[in-house]
């Protein structure tokens, strides 16, 4: 069971001694592995949160649509991932920018430390498998916030090139080796579970395909702005405690092990984060808007799941409370700021995982226990080129799209429905 290498050796023999009178029922390899499974699962549920929370956050003539695009997006990502993508993401040696993969293949199915050591506690399979598990959740960002009004093969194409290409080339600049390992003076680019190259990713795609395709009709007049109201509050709240629960899986699996001491930190932060984004979001709103918002306090939870994810294995309990509560109350004044600028994002996703994917990577250098060398400076490029790179690519794609077939329905398909117009069945029969 244990690999041939000493050093590999030195650090099980290690994990097996700190278990003193335990050590005869302690297999660290084969609970990392099953582990990393069941936090690939739990990411995976989280493509049922978001769907839930997008259906339930637009209106009911759209959530055919809206729950097609989801099931899409699973399917493509986890192929596309396994044909460019993966060997894309981690590409080994390479210029640091730049490299494109061949299909995943056969992965490694040792049980032993072969794979990747005592920190990547693993097979190949298992590391494929919870990689891919992320490589969808750009494309399901960007299909939240251009809800209602997109064309069903448009979407369809973009989330393809998206989750396929752009996605594992921006993430090779941190997660593959790229160039990001040589910010904050050498120590690297923090991103713990992809703040950054995940959610702000996903995000800034997301704000310039927005732009691109304007805002629902009638959602802004010469008065100002007409609220859109949700279908469906229960099940967008069923949506984000799905995602919370998703979420042990998209931070805990990051651990990469089951190394007990990071995984439980990493579980207490992420939790306290979540819980203090919420409490932050729902004072902000009631104060400012005068009513307990119930959408405000959702989106709350997922400000303080994206601000603790680049950070949940650095920072202390207080820290991940202080994480969350600013992420609360950025969500809020995010959200508000782009409906006022007229940025129609039905379910505030721009706000969610940009900006607050943003806070999430400049937190890293304030709250930082480790004394790594982390610094509000190299934290802020690296962040601020991926959000570049996502909005640049995304701009530049969609407008292609825009130009050849067409983005947006017609008004007509938008007054009736995409259910209606784009696929001949609604989703309640009333």
């Amino acid at each position: 069971m244990l690999a041939d290498d000493a050093e590999t050796k030195a650090g099980y023999d290690e994990l097996v001694a700190g278990q003193g009178d335990y050590a005869y029922a302690f297999d660290f390899f084969t609970t990392s592995m099953l582990w990393t499974c069941i936090a690939a699962a739990l990411v995976f549920l989280m493509h049922l949160g978001f769907a839930s929370l997008e259906a339930g956050l637009t209106q009911k003539k759209n959530t055919v649509n809206i729950l097609f695009k989801n099931c899409f997006i699973i399917a493509i990502g986890i192929v596309t991932y396994c044909l460019v993508g993966f060997n894309t993401h981690y590409p080994g040696d390479f210029n640091g920018w730049f490299s494109i993969g061949g299909p995943f293949g056969e992965g490694n199915i040792d049980d032993t430390f072969g794979y990747g050591g005592v920190g990547l506690a693993m097979t190949g399979y298992g590391d494929f498998i919870f990689q891919a598990m992320f490589a969808a959740t750009a494309a399901t960002i960007v299909s939240g916030a251009v809800a209602e009004r997109i064309k069903l093969p448009s979407f369809m194409i973009f989330a393809t090139v998206l989750v396929g290409l752009a996605y594992p080339i921006v993430g090779s600049w941190h997660w593959g080796g790229g160039w990001m390992g040589s910010l904050n003076g050498g120590a690297g680019f923090k991103d713990f579970a992809g703040s950054a190259v995940v959610h702000a990713f996903g995000g800034f795609a997301a704000l310039a395909c927005v732009i691109v395709l304007g805002p629902r009709k009638g959602k802004y007049t010469k008065n100002g702005m007409k609220p859109i109201l949700p279908s469906n509050l229960p099940l967008a709240t069923i949506g984000v405690f799905l995602l919370f629960f998703g979420w042990f899986g998209f931070n805990g699996g990051s651990v990469l092990s089951a190394a007990p001491g990071p995984l439980g930190l990493v579980f207490t932060t992420t939790t306290l984060a979540a819980c203090t984004g919420a409490l932050g979001s729902m004072l902000t709103s009631w104060i400012v808007l005068k009513k307990p918002d119930l959408s405000m306090a959702l989106n709350g939870f997922l400000a303080g799941l994206v601000g603790i994810t680049a950070n949940a294995d650095i920072v202390s309990t207080n820290g991940a409370m202080l994480i969350g509560v600013i992420a609360g109350v950025i969500v809020v004044f995010s959200i508000l700021f782009f409906d006022k600028i007229k940025i129609d994002d039905p379910v505030g996703a721009i706000s969610v995982h940009g900006i607050c994917g943003v806070w999430g990577i400049l937190a890293c250098a304030l709250f930082d226990t480790t004394e790594s060398g982390f610094t509000i400076g190299g934290q802020l490029v690296g962040v601020l080129a991926v959000a570049a790179a996502a909005f640049i690519f995304s701009i530049i794609v969609f407008s292609i799209i825009k130009l050849t077939i067409g983005v947006r329905v017609d008004e007509k398909e938008e007054h009736e429905g995409l259910d209606i117009a784009e696929h001949g069945s609604p989703a309640y029969n009333d």
